[in-house]
């Protein structure tokens, strides 16, 4: 038995009434974004040309604005779509005079500079606790601790350790060095002694020849 009747004109294929299904499923999820952007679109555009009281057209160009950047994310519409439509609808309600605040698509939000760099701070802070791996858990926590305390620890030890040094470095400089004691060796000092005590009495054995010899040339000559 068939699963289809006989003048049915579609999918027939399990494959095709499946890709039916899901494109159903789609646009009823889809369907909505694109037909509110649209609403919000035609609403900014009447705000801009025809003001009325109670309608904020700034508002009303922002909110269509969003609703365009909102759609294209989801895959409602193309993305070059949502950017056509956003510069069309801007270039129209400056043209109207009513946007002129609003020159592009992109909407900046304005905070303090306090408010910034707490944000800013924030932000690092949340990278650096999702970047510590085992931070989640107690084991983790117990490591990081434990790690924490070892690095202290070994901080310490190698600061006593450079003070000591430093300490006994300087003890060295201060301390004098006695000086050495001179020893006097008699056996080199005896010798200067006899050599000066010699001297006189060699140089009277030479003295006593030379005499000697002057007294016999004297005789001969007599």
């Amino acid at each position: 038995m068939a699963k289809t009747p006989r003048t049915w004109t579609g999918a027939r294929t399990p494959s095709g009434l499946k890709r039916v299904r899901s494109a159903e499923r789609r646009h009823a999820v889809l369907g909505p974004r694109r037909s509110a952007a649209k609403t919000l679109v035609k609403t900014a555009l009447t705000a801009a040309t025809n003001p009325v009281e109670g309608v904020d057209a700034q508002a009303a160009l922002i909110g269509a604005i969003s609703a365009l950047d909102r759609a294209a994310k989801a895959g409602a519409i193309h993305p070059n779509a949502a950017a056509r439509r956003k510069s069309r609808l801007v270039r129209a309600v400056n043209a109207a005079g009513v946007g002129t605040a609003a020159t592009s698509s992109h909407v900046a939000k304005t905070i303090g500079k306090a408010a910034a760099q707490k944000a800013a701070k924030a932000r690092i802070a949340a990278s650096k606790a999702g970047k510590a791996k085992g931070a989640q858990t107690a084991a983790g926590k117990a490591r990081a601790a434990l790690n924490k305390s070892s690095r202290a620890e070994a901080a310490a030890a190698q600061a006593a350790a450079a003070a000591k040094a430093e300490a006994a470095a300087a003890k060295a400089a201060t301390t004098v060095k006695a000086p050495a004691k001179k020893t006097v060796n008699k056996s080199t000092t005896a010798k200067p002694v006899a050599t000066a005590a010699a001297q006189p009495k060699a140089t009277a054995e030479k003295k006593a020849p030379a005499k000697k010899a002057a007294t016999k040339k004297a005789a001969a000559k007599a």
